[in-house]
């Protein structure tokens, strides 16, 4: 069987064009499927945008909310008995990784989206996130 490369460009293009992850073309004789490494990036919100979509629901932590970017298993160290990856009061740049979280096993790591301190860690190790749930609090 040889590769029809020109297939494979064109659905490449198709990804980009129409801003997909991955596309997936077959018959009765090839499949062929294209995709392209997306990093999921944290949904970032301030405590006054998530006071007004939570009016009369419990009391929260003021600061900058950081949340999950998919759904998974919240890990904070890069392995079982590492040094955890933050803890609360610790200064963080942006780019720093917050934590893991672990989806389909594929560790995608979380960066902190800008500088502050850790005010608050709202998730234990290995505990299963939403997508859009708050993980980390910071100053």
């Amino acid at each position: 069987m040889k590769i029809d490369k020109k297939l494979i460009k064109e659905l490449t293009e198709y990804l980009n064009e129409f801003k997909l992850t991955e596309i997936e073309y077959g018959n009765n004789e090839l499949k062929i499927k294209v995709s392209k490494a997306n990093t999921p990036q944290p949904i970032i919100s301030t405590s006054a945008e998530n006071e007004k979509s939570n009016q009369g629901s419990k009391i929260e932590t003021p600061g900058k909310k950081v949340t999950s970017p998919i759904i998974g298993t919240a890990y904070l160290s890069p392995e079982p008995g590492a040094k955890k990856f933050t803890e609360v009061g610790k200064k963080i740049k942006k780019g720093d990784t917050l934590l893991i979280v672990e989806a389909m096993k594929t560790m995608n790591h979380v960066p902190s989206p800008f500088d502050g301190i850790i005010k608050e860690i709202c998730v234990n190790d290995g505990q299963p996130v939403e997508f859009g749930q708050t993980i980390i609090i910071l100053e």
